[in-house]
């Protein structure tokens, strides 16, 4: 086992915001390529950018921080990655009123890097809704169905993997994670393919920007079906997996989210922002 592993964790964003000063976050602007100000000049937060290198910047709208995700499994030379959001981080174990002395600390993960070789946030649980049936609700189904129509072509060894995980009420959702390099190159390898064809596939001309960001979604639901399919498969150990508490940097608002909640599944109301 390699002593002293290295970690790095992207910190997605669009806008200036508190971040970590720990160096084992790095700010990522995301869809910097375009962000104008009202003059048509480049928008410059000060954090790095997911425009340098090869990278898929432009696909922001629809991919979220996953152009992050991308730019990282391109560009970064480290033995793990992460990524997260700037307003959701991994959280230590650490008790505290203010979110920000909550954040995941190096010197909290750095005795598990190597034991473990994916970082997880807990479950997020929909108890009355499966996660086909809140898509359904919230967003556009024909994207899981696309999707699973990507997946029986490209992976039809996860297709059975990919039912049993929308019949399920919870998943490790937001797109974060935290991975050795090996694994990340081969979830980035199989995430994109998938996600490419996709694009190709739904027209995003009558959707709203926020309906728009489908590829980001998905991504949500099919991360557990990669994941469920490598620990069934033996490729990772369910030892090997370390949950950990994701720490929400803002006040929710728990009854415009729990409205929000009824009206998309009693009347069918798609999420906006």
């Amino acid at each position: 086992m390699k002593k002293n592993q290295t970690v790095k964790i992207l910190v997605a964003t669009q806008k200036k915001y508190w971040m970590p000063k720990s160096k084992m976050y790095i700010p990522m602007q995301v869809g910097a390529v375009n962000m104008k100000d009202k003059q048509g000049n480049p928008v410059d937060l000060g954090y790095q950018k997911d425009d340098i290198g090869d990278n898929i910047s432009e696909k922001n709208p629809l991919y979220c921080e996953l152009t992050a995700l991308y730019w990282a499994w391109k560009n970064m030379d480290t033995d793990y990655i992460g990524l997260c959001h700037y307003r959701r981080y991994f959280g230590g174990q650490r008790s505290n009123r203010n979110p920000k002395g909550r954040v995941l600390l190096r010197r909290e993960i750095q005795p598990m890097l190597g034991k473990y070789r994916v970082f997880l946030p807990a479950k997020r649980h929909y108890i009355i809704e499966s996660l086909y049936s809140h898509y359904q609700h919230t967003h556009y189904i024909e994207h899981l169905y696309v999707t699973r129509g990507i997946i029986s072509q490209k992976y039809p060894e996860y297709i059975e993997i990919y039912d049993k995980v929308l019949r399920q009420t919870s998943g490790h959702m937001f797109n974060m994670m935290i991975m050795d390099k090996e694994l990340l190159n081969e979830y980035c390898e199989w995430l994109f393919s998938i996600l490419f064809e996709l694009e190709k596939k739904i027209d995003v001309r009558q959707m709203s920007n926020f309906q728009g960001r489908y590829c980001g979604r998905v991504s949500e639901i099919i991360f557990n079906v990669w994941l469920n399919y490598q620990i069934e498969t033996g490729r990772i150990s369910k030892d090997e997996v370390k949950i950990l508490p994701y720490v929400y940097m803002e006040k929710v608002d728990w009854l415009k989210k729990v409205s929000r909640f009824l009206r998309a599944k009693l009347f069918h109301e798609k999420y906006e922002v």
